[in-house]
């Protein structure tokens, strides 16, 4: 659910010592956006989602179950 996938993307980032900026801006995106996605007030797009996965180096199932 929406909850679980939220702190995946945090704890990810946050296990390799990442700012949301460095996420953010390597999957084209601003800081702030990645923030609401973190936080579960936006959702990414398909493409968004593929895009911060593959940065993860994880599949979208892994990440937004």
């Amino acid at each position: 659910g929406k909850r679980k996938y939220m702190s995946k993307l945090k704890q990810l980032r946050e296990e390799r010592g990442l700012p949301q900026k460095a996420v953010a801006k390597s999957v084209g995106i601003t800081t702030s956006y990645y923030g609401m996605i973190e936080l579960g007030t936006r959702r990414p797009s398909l493409d968004l989602a593929i895009r911060i996965c593959k940065y993860f180096d994880l599949s979208v199932e892994e990440v937004f179950e």
